[in-house]
């Protein structure tokens, strides 16, 4: 497949809005805090707790602390771990894949308790517990 230079151009044009936003010119793994730090271009420095992002979460420190920045800075990639984390995205607040965020989001859903789950909880124990489901009828 060629590649003309008006795909060249476009291509080049996109990762330049990319980076709009700010680009990584430096990251390191903090051992002491246990998070990773991000330099970015504009002078920002984000810092975030290696358990929040995807494929990072029970890493022993030396592997963490391997990074490479993408050529563009718009990437971070742990190569002992294969685990890859996308600036603009990591901007954002998103530490992962849709489908690992989403896991996560639910098991932080499932866990919350507050006095009426409480209550509600003990009052279902004394009745007998959560009711059965009855099985739907078959039509004919």
């Amino acid at each position: 497949m060629e590649i003309s230079e008006r795909d060249f151009l476009q291509a080049e044009a996109s990762a330049q809005a990319l980076r709009t936003a700010g680009y990584a010119v430096s990251a390191r793994y903090d051992p002491r805090y246990d998070r990773v730090l991000v330099g970015l271009n504009t002078g920002v420095h984000v810092a975030f707790p290696v358990e929040l992002a995807e494929g990072l979460s029970g890493a022993c420190p030396a592997d963490l602390a391997e990074i490479e920045i993408s050529p563009a800075g718009t990437g971070l990639h742990w190569p002992r771990l294969d685990a890859d984390l996308y600036i603009p995205a990591l901007l954002q607040g998103v530490f992962g894949s849709k489908s690992w965020m989403a896991r996560q989001l639910g098991a932080a859903g499932g866990s919350v308790r507050s006095n009426a789950k409480t209550a509600a909880a003990r009052a279902n124990g004394l009745k007998g517990g959560r009711p059965r489901k009855r099985a739907a009828a078959k039509p004919l």
